[in-house]
């Protein structure tokens, strides 16, 4: 239910836009303000939600750890799963966000005849979650070029190197392809696993099935149906420069695109998808376990007294003495 109701929502998105632009003709609607408004609420929310989550109090050491812990000289300390400093904190950050390291082990468990519980490395997650977002930044980068007067080299190089296999005209981008693919598996992967699909929320289905929408939209743009790329690059032009101009002639598609683009845009700061944000602020990764070295002391605890164990000790020795219980003094 969650998943139609999903699909249902970004149809609709996708009507929307068909229905102002053609039957109303709105693009500038749909070609300015939309995209504005989106951007605004993209920008201050996403700001509000990090200035949030790091206004958050932190007052314990509380690292998701899966190595050895810095103890005694000859015992051999894994310095990036359970780093004691802070270049260990960064080649963990660094490893986890560029290369989904903790993903990278990720194990499947099985119940099996017994019964008995079996694991295994299951990394077709891991690299359909490394697909995707690796190629919807190379895609981001590629399309600088139409929010910039003098495209710099680096993003000439990233689409050369993105089609330097050269099939058919217009080049085919690499990125396009497996873009589609890791998006196709994370969808399917949810309504083929059954615990997956059990714990599924419209909130899961409803950013894959939207940006499955853009990546159609914008494949469909670039092969199928054809667009007035001189007419969007003076519309994104105008738009960077707040100076905006709406050609004609644009098409459909490329509004539906634009506006998909916006509605993902103003959807991210409420979503799971600012996982990308917070994955800094996270105290489970970037806090360095330091325990045995600092003694963290919580700043929330009220002062009380405290039992100590020479009072303890004070109270009940002829007690422990009879039970046979070993005391400090006599």
């Amino acid at each position: 239910m969650s998943a139609f109701v999903s699909f249902a929502a970004v149809v609709a998105l996708v009507l929307l836009a068909i229905l102002g632009v053609k039957g109303a003709g709105l693009t500038g609607l749909f070609g300015v303000a939309i995209p504005y408004a989106a951007l605004a609420i993209f920008i201050v929310g996403f700001l509000a939600r990090i200035v949030k989550w790091g206004r958050v109090p932190v007052p314990f050491r509380i690292p998701t750890t899966c190595g050895q812990q810095k103890s005694l000289p000859w015992i051999k300390q894994n310095k990036i799963e359970n780093p004691s400093g802070t270049l260990g904190v960064l080649a963990r950050m660094f490893l986890e966000v560029f290369f989904f390291r903790s993903l990278f082990r990720n194990l499947k468990g099985e119940l099996r005849e017994g019964p008995k519980i079996a694991y295994g490395s299951d990394k077709w997650l891991w690299m359909a979650g490394l697909a995707f977002h690796w190629t919807f930044l190379i895609i981001l980068i590629r399309h600088l070029r139409f929010f910039i007067f003098n495209v710099p080299p680096a993003v000439g190089l990233v689409e050369r190197l993105d089609s330097f296999l050269q099939i058919g005209a217009p080049l085919l981008y690499i990125t396009d392809v497996v873009f589609l693919a890791a998006v196709l598996f994370l969808l399917i992967r949810r309504f083929y696993i059954p615990q997956v699909k059990y714990i599924s929320l419209a909130a899961d289905y409803f950013p894959l099935f939207l940006i499955l929408g853009i990546g159609c939209s914008g494949v469909l743009m670039r092969y199928f149906l054809k667009v007035n790329v001189v007419g969007v690059k003076n519309l994104t032009m105008g738009l960077a420069t707040f100076n905006p101009v709406v050609p004609q002639g644009l098409g459909t598609i490329f509004y539906v695109h634009l506006f998909l683009i916006s509605v993902l845009f103003a959807y991210f700061p409420f979503s799971k998808l600012m996982h990308s944000g917070g994955v800094f602020l996270s105290p489970t990764r970037n806090l360095s376990n330091n325990s045995r070295i600092v003694r963290h002391i919580n700043p929330w605890n009220y002062p009380v007294h405290v039992h100590t164990y020479e009072e303890y000790e004070n109270d009940f020795r002829e007690k422990m003495k009879a039970a046979g219980i070993p005391v400090e003094k006599e």
